[in-house]
């Protein structure tokens, strides 16, 4: 993966890049046929997530025990959450255009994630691939080149935002954290 330099190097992908007006009209199109699934979907993709990132779990004191995909797919609490991340995606790309409200919306997200659960900003790196991975087999027929190109500049986006969110609030990684 290609590096940048300035005072830190960070992965090429960790920057958020401009979204052209054609990408984010993209991107609008291509979620409202997701949202209209919305809690299947979310679901999905936070399934697959603990699934692929297990210690991801800890966070959740209501199934961070449970092993068996389906049962945690069957917990209210998992669903909630579902509902509530793809709420937050769902504000961040009905604001698209308005730069300063999806800033707002992922500062809010990185904070609550950094002072509240505390946890690890990676995993937003993780879980935003998952999402797209999701999104793309569930939604094969709209996920052209043009599409993954713009989706993935959404995911620098929002990664970029919540991190930011993260140094603002003075987060410190632990020594023993799970990473």
């Amino acid at each position: 993966m290609e590096k940048v330099q300035g005072e830190m190097e960070i992965e090429r992908w960790e920057r958020s890049e401009e979204l052209s007006d054609a990408e984010k009209k993209v991107i609008q199109e291509t979620w409202s046929r997701v949202y209209t699934n919305c809690e299947d979907v979310g679901v999905s993709i936070l399934i697959r997530f603990f699934v692929k990132f297990p210690s991801a779990k800890q966070y959740f004191s209501q199934f961070k025990h449970m092993e068996d995909p389906l049962e945690m797919e069957r917990t209210p609490q998992l669903r909630k959450h579902a509902r509530r991340v793809m709420g937050a995606v769902n504000t961040v790309v009905e604001n698209i255009n308005d730069s300063e409200k999806v800033s707002s919306v992922l500062a809010l997200v990185g904070k609550a994630h950094a002072l509240k659960h505390k946890v690890e900003p990676v995993y937003f790196k993780f879980f935003t691939g998952v999402m797209l991975e999701v999104i793309a087999e569930e939604y094969a027929n709209d996920f052209t080149p043009e599409v993954q190109r713009a989706w993935t500049k959404v995911k620098s986006l929002i990664y970029t935002h919540v991190t930011a969110a993260y140094k603002e609030v003075g987060w410190v990684q632990y020594p023993n954290s799970t990473m």
